[in-house]
């Protein structure tokens, strides 16, 4: 094949199967099956469909990760993607080494605008307010280290925001002398009126921005964003919103929630490919926030400023473009439903043995997926280490501030016997 034909063909493989067209790989590979399988249950509702496993079957089968001899119940960090997903990165990975700075730069980039109204939709949003980055981190500091604050000026967050997110405010602090003031919680919380007056009496005449996570990180709580939204524009307030484990996960449009801004990681729930996030930033407030990396005209009002990375992965692109097709063949709502039963299946098992404590609610409004579960006389590490060695069951220990827990977070490809693994393994030791 001489070089104008293999230029032509690697065009055509884009345009034919790329993520974004009718040939993607999740056509070639699922459609038809998940159609045939929405057929079959069209009647039942979200909630019932929460625990037909005769259909989720269905959707472990694309997982790799579902036949892993460790059992991985830590998705709450990362989760797998399914194989289409991975196969995707492969595909372009290797059409990108034949020439990599024409394949990326010529080709692969060209899915870029597809993948950024590919996310709006999936976000309910305007596709000029997306950015695509690489994690919930580079989202949010960007952001945080973006916005103009004088010396004086007042943050509030809280000491259960996620490290990275807490260290970038008080870097700003310590840097040039912002007020960085945190709220302590003590969860499970059931009344959103709690907390929003929590927020809400920590607020002074130099408060300039609120920083509320959507669902706390370590236990799954999911605060009440829209009332404080509500309760912090009312008094002039912006704020930001850490959505690394909501976004792929619970059934909302980022508008909807009332926030100036939002960062996420879509290697979580959605289980795009590692290394690949996203931000949303209210049009209007674009221009006032300066990039975190140059950009040739940092005051403009294009989101794209936020995407001046220099050398990136193009392929990743496609495989989040994938991601998202599995995602909406599923549905938001089935998907959100399906991993709340599967954390209450076997949190419901747990809280009935002697010695064994969850930190996490059970009611819907309260979580979805994450819980942390404790054992009495054992340490988080103590718990995570024995669950793992003994019983090959990946958890991630947790002693942060006043968090003292294993969590456990799994996902749409995990079955119920797995759980029942879990229930087991949690019985046997708080005999010990």
């Amino acid at each position: 094949m001489n070089n104008s034909n293999r230029r032509s063909f690697f065009k055509k493989s884009l345009v034919m199967a790329g993520a974004f067209s009718s040939g993607s790989l999740f056509n070639q590979l699922h459609a038809e099956d998940f159609e045939e399988k929405a057929k079959i249950y069209n009647d039942l509702s979200p909630e019932e469909m929460a625990s037909n496993e005769d259909y989720w079957s269905l959707i472990q089968q694309a997982y790799p990760a579902s036949s892993s001899p460790v059992l991985n119940l830590n998705n709450g960090g990362v989760s797998p993607s399914p194989k289409l997903v991975l196969d995707a990165v492969d595909r372009y990975d290797k059409m990108a080494n034949m020439a990599p700075s024409y394949y990326m730069w010529r080709i692969l980039d060209q899915g870029r605008e597809p993948l950024r109204q590919k996310l709006a939709d999936l976000g309910g949003c305007d596709p000029e307010e997306i950015g695509i980055n690489r994690n919930a981190t580079e989202a949010l500091n960007s952001v945080i280290h973006g916005l103009d604050l004088n010396k004086g000026d007042e943050v509030i967050g809280s000491i259960q925001d996620y490290p990275n997110m807490m260290n970038a405010w008080k870097q700003r602090a310590l840097r040039e002398g912002i007020v960085y003031k945190q709220l302590s919680f003590d969860f499970p919380i059931e009344d959103d009126e709690h907390i929003v007056d929590m927020y809400r009496k920590a607020i002074s005449p130099k408060t300039k921005i609120i920083h509320v996570t959507h669902v706390i990180n370590w236990v799954g709580q999911i605060m009440p964003v829209k009332k404080i939204c509500r309760m912090a524009h009312e008094r002039g307030i912006e704020v930001i919103v850490d959505g690394a484990h909501s976004f792929g996960l619970l059934d909302f449009d980022i508008p909807d929630l009332e926030a100036d801004y939002f960062g996420t990681s879509l290697h979580k729930y959605l289980s795009a490919p590692i290394g690949t996030g996203m931000m949303w930033i209210k049009k209007e407030h674009i221009s006032k926030v300066w990039p975190l990396f140059c950009d040739q005209d940092p005051t403009r009002g294009d989101i794209r400023k936020f995407e001046s990375l220099g050398t990136r992965s193009f392929p990743l692109e496609q495989g989040i473009g994938e991601a998202i097709n599995f995602h909406n063949a599923i549905g938001r709502k089935r998907k959100e439903e399906r991993a709340r039963y599967l954390k209450n299946y076997w949190a419901e098992k747990a809280i009935k043995i002697p010695g064994v404590k969850l930190h996490t609610s059970l009611k819907p409004e309260y979580s979805c997926v994450i819980a942390g579960v404790s054992i009495d006389g054992m340490t988080p590490r103590e718990l995570e280490s024995t669950l793992l060695k003994t019983y090959k069951i990946h958890t991630s220990p947790v002693s942060f501030e006043n968090i003292d827990v294993v969590r456990v977070s799994p996902h749409v490809y995990t079955k119920p016997s797995d759980l029942d693994r879990l229930v087991k393994a949690l019985a046997e030791l708080a005999a010990k």
